[in-house]
């Protein structure tokens, strides 16, 4: 598998301790809402909630990984707790006047997972240019499925309740719902459905099969041409599709491809997707996502929501050295990009939504990141999990169940091409058993710019 170089380490600003603190602090008070005002940070702030500060100076150097983590119990499950030099030690200890003690880093290591310090820092690309599972902490560790950073918020939450003798529940929903869920479609073909059947047909000579897909393909509509027909299933559970187009046509420099479909013959199309209640934003093309002009010139082609224009990349390209910078130039609100396309789960170890940290500025970025947690491709393909057809659902529910503990947020990518009858393996039986579930468990369904609006 060929490695595509990474871009040059920028000059970061040094991320301080204060840096880091406000980064987490500010996560935790999205985790929970009603959060009272309470000092929480390390011993030499004197604050009422302790922190043991452990990260000596990793964060003054470049390396992106820290030393293994210690497993600690929380809520009944082994956790890894990065930054844990006291591993003897309790990791909480709540003392009598109101003020608690805990002895992991957990402001360390959820500012490492959140932040994206390993893969900003790591050389490590595929072929796509994405950082991959395989060289994440993620994968090293096995806890790509659970939200890590949500257990190490936990901890704070407790303690904060021990202090305040306040109950602090965690986010809810629309109509007061557990968690949310959002439907999601990345449309990159809309016109090569034909094409397997009739290639594999062609492979084995079998020429009335070859001449059967040809016919099919000029004097019917292409069973991938089915965007009204996504948007009625996803309706059929109260819920309504987030829909990322493609506006590029042409196929990128190194022959990957973009839309099989010109855009501009589809915009009366997507005005009456939008008239239904969807959400339509840019799927950007390959390349896009070093490159701010490309993606200025592509958002004007969309009818999109200008007041929250929003953007996911193409193969789920993301450079962690440019891309955030990007987005804050663009000005768009929300991404919905960061997820590993060879596993579910978490990438940054969160299971709410959260806004990126620019190592540039040392501050925290604007926009909002919606992680992706379970996308269709994952399921089934060949380099990836390769599932079978029931084993799609139970392998999620786990995860799932971390989302609805937590009040958080399951994003799913389920492509237009996908919810064609003829795929037995991540099709529409799957999806369906999965929106089964989720209305099962009381899920709000909301569009991207939903979400964005309720964090």
């Amino acid at each position: 598998m060929p490695i595509v170089p990474t871009r040059p380490l920028p000059n970061a600003t040094f991320v301080s301790q204060t840096a880091r603190v406000t980064y987490v602090l500010r996560h935790l008070r999205m985790a929970y809402p009603t959060l009272p005002h309470i000092s929480i940070g390390y011993e030499d702030t004197q604050p009422q909630l302790t922190v043991t500060e452990a990260s000596n100076s990793f964060f003054e150097h470049q390396q992106p990984y820290p030393t293994a983590p210690n497993y600690r119990k929380w809520l009944g499950r082994k956790i890894p707790f990065f930054f844990d030099p006291n591993p003897e030690k309790p990791l909480l200890e709540l003392l009598p006047d109101g003020c608690a003690i805990i002895y992991a880093d957990i402001i360390s290591a959820a500012f490492y997972l959140l932040s994206g310090w390993q893969e900003y820092h790591s050389e490590e690309r595929d072929q796509h240019g994405r950082f991959p599972y395989a060289a994440s902490v993620q994968k090293q560790y096995d806890f790509v499925t659970v939200p890590v950073v949500n257990y190490y918020f936990d901890v704070l939450k407790t303690a904060v309740e021990h202090a305040t003798g306040q109950s602090l529940p965690p986010r809810r929903w629309a109509n007061n719902a557990p968690f949310a869920a959002c439907i999601t479609h990345d449309v990159d073909n809309l016109y090569s459905a034909w094409k397997a059947p009739a290639k594999a047909a062609w492979q084995r000579r079998d020429w009335l099969g070859f001449g059967r897909q040809l016919w099919r393909h000029f004097t019917r509509k292409d069973a991938w041409d089915n965007l009204e027909e996504v948007q009625k299933a996803v309706a059929a559970y109260g819920a309504k599709s987030t829909f990322f187009f493609l506006t590029e046509h042409r196929e990128a420099a190194d022959g990957t491809p973009n839309a099989d479909y010109s855009i501009q013959r589809h915009l009366p199309q997507l005005q009456r997707l939008a008239a239904t209640g969807a959400e339509i934003q840019l799927h950007g093309s390959i390349g896009t996502s070093t490159d701010a002009r490309r993606v200025m010139e592509e958002t004007s082609v969309l009818p999109i929501n200008r007041a929250f224009p929003a953007i996911r990349f193409h193969y789920l390209s993301w450079e962690p050295r440019m891309t955030p910078a990007l987005l804050e130039d663009v000005v768009f609100e929300y991404d919905s990009t960061l997820g590993f396309a060879e596993h579910f789960g978490f990438r940054n170890s969160c299971c709410l939504p959260f806004h990126p940290f620019n190592f540039q500025s040392s501050e925290t970025s604007r926009f909002l990141e919606i992680p992706l947690n379970v996308m269709d491709t994952t399921l089934h393909h060949p380099r990836y999990l390769q599932l079978s057809p029931d084993e799609v659902l139970p392998a999620l529910i786990p995860m799932l169940l971390e989302i609805e503990l937590f009040g958080g947020v399951c994003t799913v990518l389920w492509h237009n091409q996908n919810f064609d009858p003829a795929n037995t393996h991540n099709g529409p039986r799957q999806f369906h058993e999965l929106m089964r579930y989720l209305r099962s468990r009381g899920a709000a369904f909301l569009t991207g710019t939903e979400v964005n609006t309720a964090m």
